[in-house]
This record gives structure tokens, C-alpha cells and sequence, in this order.
């Protein structure tokens, strides 16, 4: 299997995602909203508690790669639900019921 390629964020899409929370949305609405894992966003509030949300060691990143990003994640989960999808109809295939009448029996 392909390994989820690492999402990038800006430092100000995670200012306005913890600023949401802050607000009294809770964690989970506002990351599904914005397509994040929840834990993340919890992460991200913890860091910005802490004064540590983008530390020295964050590079910045553009909208087109942050976009690029989200896009690769995006085909790699589909390809994925895919194989399931074509795994299933493989197996209901397999499980065909089939009933035969001969064709030579009396009567």
C-alpha cells in the first residue's frame, strides 16, 4: 500500500482553524469541516496554548502546494475506497447462486 503523503498547512490556516475552536466550536466540527483529522486540530490547540503553533522549525508554505496536498490525499483515499468497491463485487460474484435443471430426468 502508498503511504499518505504528509499535509502541509499555513501557519494561518491553522491560526483560523484554533481561533474557530476557541470560539466554542468543538474540535470535531470544525475539523471535518476543514478536512483535517481531529487529532490534528487538537494538536494544533495544545501547540497554540503553549506559544509553540508555528515554531521555528516550520517552513512556510504556499496555497498551491497546501492545495496539491489535499488533492494527493484526496486520489489516494478514493483509489482506496476503489479497491474495496472491486474486492466486494468480486466477492457477491463468487457467491452466485446458480440452479441447474436436468435436462434428462424422468418425467
Amino acid at each position: 500500500m502508498k503511504k499518505i503523503p504528509k499535509q502541509e498547512y499555513t501557519p494561518e490556516f491553522r491560526e483560523l482553524a484554533v481561533k474557530r475552536v476557541k470560539a466554542g466550536q468543538t474540535a470535531g466540527v470544525v475539523a471535518k469541516e476543514l478536512g483535517l483529522i481531529e487529532q490534528t486540530l487538537r494538536n494544533w490547540v495544545k501547540a497554540f496554548d503553549a506559544g509553540k503553533l508555528n515554531g521555528p522549525g516550520t517552513k512556510p508554505v504556499t496555497a498551491e502546494q497546501m492545495e496539491l496536498s489535499r488533492v494527493r490525499a484526496e486520489n489516494l483515499r478514493l483509489k482506496r475506497e476503489n479497491e474495496i468497491l472491486k474486492k466486494r463485487r468480486r466477492t457477491l460474484r463468487e457467491k452466485h447462486c446458480e440452479v441447474r435443471l436436468d435436462r434428462y430426468a424422468p418425467g
